[in-house]
């Protein structure tokens, strides 16, 4: 691509902030609810929040039982005045689909237990802790993953289709958002910046005019299908985390997305994931009984996901409320929306390849 590529990072399990102060009400309810539904004893400073993630709070605990040992556990949880659209399409849907997607052979965290109102700890649900490696940047260059990383991509087409497969037929409601609602979402998103894109302007345009014809094909979409997202080991993927964004749509975009320069994390040279081909990810698609996309949807799928993750970067360098400042955060995120640009560029001219 001629250009240096990206270099961000998760950040999912870094700089973890402990939780112990009895008097935080938090605290207190968690001990209770490992006590009083769990059946176990949290264990002494093991309650852990894990940084990444905008929208919901992620912490990590492990519980003593009488007769288990140690649990490690995730609690998955809305915060405190978090409205519920910012939140995908919440968790007691999350966890259902994450149940499916357990019983229809996907790799994902076993839940344990989805939040009720008397457990005192909002909306969210609990799960089983997986090891394993988030971090995005060690995946794509931490000697330890060597061997299984020219396996990664494959396995994830396997992955992928899969999830594509899962029956949703008893589901409870998913949004249905083919291209056109995309798009359309995308325009408005634009539309309603203070300052406008004249690239992004270009992506939209150039999608309008290439709109693929809706064929009926509707299935489960994870909506985030990315490194970044997923639980890596030395025997390969072990678990698809963050379902918040599923829908039922078009399946080739999530094989799209992961492809994107974004989510390569600086190794350009390999598009899926920063670890592997287009090839490798297509053959464990096909090879699990899913039939392969044409290149001009894939095409099509990656110039909608790079918007959409441009816009996201567009907006997060704005305040999130009138006469607040852009936190650090927000800045380092809002700043990728130039790099995206590029991406889209790249898309649109034929420079990025299948």
């Amino acid at each position: 691509m001629g250009r240096v590529g990206k270099s961000a990072d998760d950040g999912r399990r870094s700089d973890p902030l402990t939780a112990t102060d009895d008097a935080d009400p938090f605290v207190s309810s968690m001990r209770a609810f490992v006590r009083d539904r769990l059946g176990g004893t949290l264990q002494e400073g093991s309650l852990e929040r894990l940084t990444g993630g905008a929208s919901q709070e992620t912490w990590a605990f492990e519980m003593h039982g009488p007769s288990a040992g140690n649990t490690k556990l995730i609690l998955r949880r809305v915060p405190t005045g978090v409205a519920l659209a910012d939140v995908g399409i919440g968790p007691e849907r999350e966890a259902w689909l994450m149940q499916r997607a357990g019983v229809a052979g996907v790799p994902v965290p076993a839940v344990v237990r989805v939040l009720e109102p008397r457990d005192q700890l909002g909306r969210g649900f609990i799960s089983a802790r997986v090891d394993g490696e988030t971090l995005a940047v060690r995946i794509n260059r931490d000697e330890r993953l060597s061997a299984i990383r020219p396996h990664l991509a494959r396995q994830c087409g396997t992955v992928l289709a899969g999830i594509h497969a899962i029956d949703l037929s008893d589901a409870p409601e998913l949004p249905y958002r083919p291209a056109r609602v995309q798009l359309f979402d995308l325009e408005q998103l634009h539309r309603n910046a203070p300052v406008r894109s004249p690239t992004f302007e270009l992506a939209l345009r150039w999608l309008s005019l290439n709109l693929p014809e809706e064929d009926g094909v509707r299935c489960l979409v994870h909506g985030d299908f990315r490194n970044g997202n997923l639980i890596i080991a030395p025997d390969g993927v072990r678990a698809v985390l963050d379902w918040e964004l599923a829908h039922i749509g078009d399946p080739v975009e999530d094989i799209a997305y992961i492809t994107l320069n974004s989510w390569r994390f600086g190794t350009i040279d390999k598009p899926v994931g920063g670890f592997g081909e287009y090839q490798q990810l297509l053959d464990g698609y096909v090879a699990a009984g899913m039939p392969r996309p044409s290149n001009a949807t894939i095409r099509f799928w990656q110039i909608m996901g790079s918007l959409r993750w441009g816009l996201v970067c567009w907006e997060m360098a704005r305040p999130p409320e009138p006469d607040t400042a852009v936190t650090v955060e927000r800045a380092m995120i809002g700043r990728r929306a130039s790099e995206v640009e590029l991406d889209l560029l790249d898309l649109l001219t034929g420079v990025e390849q299948i």
